[in-house]
């Protein structure tokens, strides 16, 4: 199909990255030191990533590409790793997104976790007692750089569940943003308390 789709000047670009923190639907990537359209079918071609670009590297052109993948684009915001330890705060999902941090046992509790507590929103996941971890500072960048509009954590009503909370609000102040932090807690019968 002819469409309107961004190109790449490769001679211009020189691989920041700041188009592909600002492309929302995760089309562009940096590889061999240079943004690169990787999925046609994941570029709208509003082209939010062109003011972003130092080097002016980024234009539009008109030409064959895949038709834009708007549920593509939505399965793609649930993308691995989502392992708070192993996601990477560049990653495009989290761009001004709705973060959901959830304990790890949360999704094997809950049937109905992902249909029912998702919704839409970008997944990370951990367990602060068994990685021996303080999520904060991780969480904290992941909200500070992605302009994360809201924060919901999800954790089971045990004891050591308290800690992935503990790191959310901890992130939410260390960030200096003012977005809501909602609680959800599952009962150990899967149930919402």
């Amino acid at each position: 199909m002819l469409r309107k789709i961004i190109q790449i000047n490769e001679q211009k670009c020189d691989g920041c990255g700041l188009c592909v923190r600002a492309c929302h639907e995760g089309a562009l990537s940096v590889a061999g030191g240079k943004a690169r359209l990787v999925r046609d079918n994941f570029c709208d071609g509003m082209g939010d990533c062109l003011p972003e670009c130092p080097r002016g590297a980024i234009s539009f052109a008109e030409r064959e590409a895949a038709e834009y993948d708007a549920q593509a684009v939505s399965a793609a915001k649930h993308a691995f790793p989502i392992q708070i330890k192993l996601v990477s705060p560049a990653a495009p999902q989290l761009r001004r997104c709705d973060l959901l941090v959830a304990a790890d046992c949360t999704a094997f509790v809950r049937a109905d976790f992902k249909r029912e507590l998702c919704g839409g929103k970008a997944v990370v996941i951990g367990c602060p007692k068994l990685d021996g971890a303080d999520y904060s500072e991780k969480l904290a960048q992941i909200i500070s750089e992605n302009e994360v509009q809201s924060v919901t954590v999800v954790k089971m009503e045990v004891p050591c569940c308290y800690g992935i909370e503990l790191a959310a609000r901890t992130a939410v102040q260390k960030a200096e943003r003012d977005i809501p932090v909602s609680v959800i807690t599952v009962g150990t019968d899967g149930g919402l308390k």
